[in-house]
C-alpha cells in the first residue's frame, strides 16, 4: 500500500537513476484503556475515541492512523508519522494522558511507545545458519548472502522505455541494490513462465494488470555486501520521488533468505525443471501440431466426402428436377383442361345470370313505377294539408295582430289620459300655491290697512285683543277655503274689511286679483 509523503527530510537516496530512497519509519502504538460500561446499550465509539487522539497532537498530524485491535477493555492504535523527529513530541502529549468522553463520567486512560518494527537481527541469521544442519557455509546460497524482498512495487523496478510498465526487470533491480555491494545473483519468480509448475508452486507469476507487487531474492558476492544492506534497510520503508518533486512511499518486507533459494543445487533443480518443461512444452506444441495436422487431414477428408455426396446430391436433385419438370408439364396441361372446362361452365352461367338480371330488373322497374307514383300522390296529399294548414294559421296570425292593435291603443290611450291627469294635477298644485301665496300677500296687506282705520282712543289692550280676533278670523277664512266645499265664518267681528274679505271668496279669484291690483 503506497502512501503520499510530504516531507522527505529523512529520505537517504538508494537509486539517484530511477528516483529511489529509503525514508524511516515512524510508528507509534497507543493503547487507550476503556472503562466498564454500567448502562446496558451503551458503547464507545471507537471514531469518537480516534478523533480525541488526532486533537491531542495537534497541530502536528499522523500521515496514517488505524485501529489495530478493539476488545471490551482497550483500544489499540497504530500511527506512523512523517519524520522520527516528530515521534518524541508526539509521546510525551499522549502518554499517560486522560481522555474525557461525552456521557461517560470514567475517564480513558491513553498509553503510548513507539513501536518497534519486526527486523531480523546479525544475531538471527548467525545463529540460524550456525545451528542449520543442511547449510555448508562455504556454498553461496547457503549462508548469509541472500536478501528476500517483499512487497516491491513492479511499476518502480520497471524499465523505463519498457512497453510493458507493470513488468518489473532483473536489471533494475541489481542496478538499484548494487549500492550495497557487488550482486552475484537476483531473481524475480514472478517473471518465470515455468515457476508455477515447479516443486514449489507458490510463487505469482508475471501476468499483464494482474499483480501490483512483486517479490525478488537478491544474492550478494559477499558477506559484507548484504550485511550493509541488511542494516540499511532495517525500520525503513520505499519512497519514489517523481521528477514534479511529488513522493510516495509504500512499506516492504525484508528478510534474510532460509531456503536456499539462490544455492547452486536450487538453481541447477530449477534449471532443469525449465527444461524438463521446455521439452514437456515442444512436445505439447509437437502434440498440438500433429493433432492440429490430424485435424486439417481430417477435414479435408470430409471436405473430399462432402464434395462426393454434394456431385452425388447434385445429380439426384438433377433426377429430382427433371421428374419434377415433367410433372409439371402434366399437371400444367391437365390445369389446361380443366381450366377450359370450367371457362365454358362459367359463360353458360353467366348468360344465365345475365336473363335473370334482366328479368329482375323489368320486375324492379316496374316496382320503383308503382312507388314513385304512390310518392306523388302522398306529396300531393301532403302538400294540400299543408297549405290548409298554413291558411288557418295565416288567419290565427291576422286575429292575432288586430287584437294586438287593439291592446296597442287602449294601452296608448291609458298613457295619453294619464299624463292628461298628472298635467292637470301639477297644474291644479301650482295654482293652489300660487293661491295660497296671493291669500297670504292680501291678508297682510288688509291687516295693515284695518290697523291705520281704527280709533287710537282704545286702549292698548283693547287694540290688541281686536288684532288677536282678526288674525284668528282671517286663519278660518284661509283653512274654510282650502277645503273641498266653500263656508263663511261667522263670528263677533262685522268690520269693513271681513265683510270685503267674505265678498272676494264668494266670488272668486277673479276679484281677488282685481283687489290686489287696486290696493
Amino acid at each position: 500500500m503506497t502512501t503520499i509523503v510530504h516531507d522527505t527530510t529523512e529520505a537517504v537516496c538508494l537509486s539517484s537513476e530511477y528516483n529511489l530512497y529509503l525514508k524511516p519509519i515512524a510508528k507509534i502504538t497507543i493503547s487507550v484503556a476503556l472503562p466498564q460500561l454500567k448502562l446496558p446499550g451503551k458503547s464507545i465509539s471507537n471514531w469518537e475515541v480516534m478523533e480525541r487522539v488526532k486533537a491531542m497532537v495537534a497541530p502536528e498530524q499522523f500521515s496514517a492512523l488505524r485501529i489495530s485491535k478493539s476488545t471490551m477493555d482497550f483500544i489499540r492504535f497504530e500511527g506512523e508519522v512523517e519524520n522520527k523527529t516528530v515521534v518524541k513530541s508526539l509521546l510525551s502529549r499522549l502518554d499517560v494522558k486522560c481522555i474525557k468522553l461525552s456521557g461517560f463520567t470514567d475517564v480513558l486512560k491513553v498509553r503510548a511507545v513507539e513501536n518497534k518494527v519486526d527486523f531480523p537481527t546479525r544475531h538471527d541469521w548467525d545463529s540460524f545458519f550456525r545451528d542449520a544442519k543442511d547449510m555448508n557455509e562455504t556454498l553461496p546460497g547457503e549462508r548469509p548472502d541472500t536478501i528476500h524482498l517483499e512487497g516491491l512495487p513492479c511499476r518502480w523496478f520497471s524499465q523505463k522505455d519498457s512497453p510493458y510498465p507493470d513488468r518489473p526487470s532483473e536489471e533494475v533491480l541489481t542496478a538499484v541494490f548494487q549500492a550495497f555491494g557487488k550482486v552475484r545473483h537476483v531473481d524475480i519468480p514472478m517473471l518465470d513462465p515455468y515457476r508455477e509448475e515447479m516443486l514449489d508452486k507458490n510463487f505469482n507469476t508475471f501476468s499483464f494488470g494482474g499483480h501490483l507487487n512483486f517479490e525478488a531474492y537478491v544474492q550478494y558476492q559477499e558477506y559484507g555486501g548484504f550485511t550493509k544492506a541488511m542494516d540499511t534497510l532495517r525500520s525503513m520503508k520505499l519512497m519514489l520521488k517523481g521528477d514534479d518533486g511529488k513522493a510516495v512511499a509504500c512499506n516492504i518486507k525484508v528478510s534474510f533468505d532460509t531456503s536456499k533459494h539462490l544455492s547452486e543445487l536450487a538453481l541447477k533443480r530449477r534449471s532443469m525443471e525449465r527444461l524438463k518443461l521446455q521439452e514437456l512444452e515442444r512436445q505439447r506444441e509437437e502434440q498440438k501440431r500433429r493433432e492440429k495436422e490430424e485435424e486439417e487431414r481430417r477435414k479435408e477428408e470430409e471436405r473430399y466426402d462432402g464434395r462426393q455426396k454434394r456431385n452425388r446430391k447434385l445429380e439426384q436433385e438433377e433426377e429430382e428436377k427433371e421428374r419434377r419438370k415433367e410433372e409439371r408439364l402434366r399437371k400444367r396441361e391437365q390445369k389446361l383442361r380443366e381450366r377450359e372446362e370450367r371457362r365454358n361452365l362459367k359463360k353458360v352461367r353467366r348468360q344465365q345470370e345475365e336473363e335473370q338480371k334482366k328479368l329482375q330488373m323489368k320486375i324492379a322497374m316496374e316496382e320503383r313505377r308503382l312507388l314513385l307514383a304512390q310518392r306523388n300522390l302522398e306529396s300531393i296529399r301532403l302538400i294540400a294539408e299543408l297549405l290548409a294548414r298554413a291558411k288557418v294559421r295565416h288567419a290565427r296570425q291576422k286575429e292575432e295582430l288586430a287584437r294586438l292593435q287593439q291592446l296597442e291603443a287602449c294601452r296608448r290611450k291609458q298613457e295619453e289620459e294619464l299624463r292628461r291627469v298628472e298635467v292637470e294635477k301639477e297644474r291644479a298644485l301650482e295654482l293652489q300655491r300660487r293661491e295660497k301665496e296671493l291669500r297670504e300677500k292680501l291678508l297682510g296687506n288688509m291687516l295693515k290697512k284695518s290697523s291705520g282705520k281704527t280709533t287710537r282712543s282704545a286702549g292698548t289692550q283693547g287694540q290688541r285683543s281686536l288684532t288677536k280676533n282678526k288674525k284668528s278670523l282671517f286663519k278660518s277664512k284661509i283653512n274654510s277655503t282650502d277645503s273641498t266645499e266653500t263656508t263663511y265664518v261667522s263670528g263677533p267681528c262685522m268690520c269693513k274689511a271681513c265683510k270685503w274679505l267674505q265678498s272676494i271668496l264668494r266670488f272668486g279669484f277673479t276679484y281677488l286679483f282685481l283687489y290686489i291690483s287696486y290696493c
